[in-house]
């Protein structure tokens, strides 16, 4: 079992987005990212804030049952891969599945930001951001891309990650969460409820 440990005395902080929308050996999907928050934090660091948990459509459209989303900030010693490490082991202890991108899952971690940090680079970050959404369903990047080259188009990210990061810069595009939730559409954002 993978543990967490602090590879160096300065702490940043990790903003990472929670859904799911099947029963996981957890629970139902509001127990599952409830437990998964628990798991995150007891392994990750210090200094959480956690956001409401939200019920929010199936993306894309029909994609299956509402999902249940949340967002935590947390800081960290470790860096990215190794928090990547440990989101993907407390999804595989979640008996999460990765057989149809984007479709239904018990836990899904996503590394959103390690605080300002671009990875691997800014070339790379940029095609992953700018690549076709057509082309987005079909392929996944072999490497960890940060910040998540989604975060600003998803609603069920900004919603709740404006709870715990409102005034986070994304350190490309130079707007905070609270201007890019603001910048989606306002049903999109409606759509995002509160549990």
């Amino acid at each position: 079992m993978l543990q967490a440990h602090t590879v160096h005395n300065s702490s940043i902080f990790a903003l990472i987005g929670l859904g799911g929308n099947v029963t996981s050996p957890w629970g139902d999907p509001t127990e599952t990212i409830q437990k998964a928050i628990s798991e995150v934090v007891a392994r990750l660091g210090t200094d959480v804030v956690q956001s409401p948990l939200y019920r929010t459509p199936a993306f894309p459209v029909g994609a299956g049952p509402d999902f249940v989303n949340a967002a935590i900030r947390v800081s960290t010693g470790l860096p990215a891969h190794d928090v990547l490490a440990v989101l993907h082991q407390i999804e595989a202890e979640a008996a999460r599945t990765r057989t149809l991108r984007w479709g239904q899952r018990t836990l899904d971690l996503d590394l959103i930001a390690l605080g300002d940090q671009v990875c691997p680079d800014l070339p790379s970050y940029t095609h992953w951001r700018d690549l076709a959404p057509d082309l987005q369903a079909q392929t996944a990047p072999d490497q960890l891309i940060l910040p998540h080259p989604r975060v600003q188009d998803r609603s069920f990210v900004l919603v709740p990650l404006a709870d715990v990061a409102p005034d986070w810069v994304h350190p490309v595009l130079g707007q905070s969460v609270v201007q890019m939730r603001d910048a989606r559409p306002a049903d999109e954002v409606r759509s995002v409820v509160a549990l």
